[in-house]
């Protein structure tokens, strides 16, 4: 909430409004709906150039060439964000930092902060994915689906696995084996004793 409030305050040029989880309150008895007005909460004084200079920088970081590319490719709105990653354990002096070999509850969290259009915002968000690695990558792609929806009335797309063939495969859940099937085009038996499990 923090990090989403201060990407807020920056898009704001340091105005700081106070944070609000809804649009309106409406009473059950009456169906009378109330809207929940913005409340400035507090104002911080950057000189302008100061300010113009880290939002170019975080409209860098979703164009080509930025830690987070990948995020602004396509985009239909500009985006202004900043990645990064919060070490979870402490790594020796001069030594290499490797994922793989490291279990994965000790891996970097990945952080990821934007507001959106980067010219007339009107979201900012943090998004953190525990033990994610790098948050251009894991964290970024995230935001970006949570800003397409709320920007552009866009529902994310599940995204497909596919098995070693290339095929895609779809889980589903079967609560009354107690069992995991997958669906794909090619029909997949279920072994007589799995069902007896």
């Amino acid at each position: 909430m923090q990090l989403a409030q201060a990407t807020a305050t920056l898009a704001n040029n340091g105005v700081s409004m106070k944070p609000h989880l809804l649009t309106k309150i409406q009473t059950s008895m009456t169906s009378e709906s109330q809207l929940v007005s913005p409340i400035i909460q507090d104002r911080i004084e950057f000189k302008p150039e100061n300010i113009e200079i880290v939002k170019q920088g975080m409209i860098a970081v979703t164009q080509p060439g930025g830690t987070a590319a990948s995020v602004g490719a396509n985009a239909e709105y500009s985006i202004a964000a900043k990645t990064g990653t919060a070490q979870v354990i402490g790594i020796k002096q001069n030594a290499k930092y490797n994922a793989s070999s490291i279990d994965e509850r000790h891996r970097d969290h990945a952080l990821f902060i934007a507001y959106a259009p980067a010219d007339n915002p009107t979201i900012a968000l943090a998004v953190i994915v525990e033990n994610g690695g790098h948050g251009g990558s894991s964290a970024g792609p995230i935001a970006r689906k949570v800003m397409d929806y709320y920007l552009l009335g866009k529902l994310p797309v599940p995204e497909v696995s596919k098995d070693e063939n290339g095929i895609p495969v779809t889980p589903i859940a079967n609560a009354a084996i107690g069992a995991t099937a997958t669906s794909s085009t090619t029909p997949q038996p279920i072994a007589e004793e799995e069902l007896h499990d």
